[in-house]
């Protein structure tokens, strides 16, 4: 595993449209596939949770990744910052045309997650040695 800059990882998280939103509910660590939107320095996601359960919440977690198989290589990006429920009915109009989603009513949620940190990692095989096994 390779660490990658700040600014890699935020390129490549503006590079994908897909991820998972981690937030704790109850004492426990829930995971829903989201999709996202890089603008202005912000995150904007669109989860299948209901707003009800990410609202007052300080901070949440947002990670993604492209890892191929079987070749082991990829890459992985967390994002992690306070959030905000998006009431505009303008704005969430706007991002529920852009965004696809996998829920409708209560379970459809647009988030604001201002980035307070952004980290990565590329993963890669080992180089074979020259003259080493294959």
């Amino acid at each position: 595993m390779l660490d990658v800059t700040g600014t890699e990882a935020l390129w490549l998280l503006e590079g994908s449209a897909q991820g998972r939103l981690v937030y704790i509910q109850r004492e426990q660590a829930v995971v829903r596939p989201a999709t996202h939107v890089m603008e202005y320095g912000r995150l904007v996601v669109r989860a299948p949770v209901q707003a009800a359960a990410i609202e007052g919440r300080a901070l949440l977690t947002y990670h993604v990744d492209e890892i191929r198989h079987p070749a082991g290589t990829g890459w992985t990006v967390t994002a992690h910052g306070p959030a905000d429920v998006l009431t505009d009915p303008d704005e969430a109009a706007h991002y529920r045309r852009t965004l696809p989603g996998w829920a409708h009513g209560p379970h459809d949620t647009l988030l604001r997650l201002h980035p307070q940190s952004v980290s990565g990692f590329r993963l890669a095989r080992p180089r074979r040695q020259e003259g080493g096994p294959r």
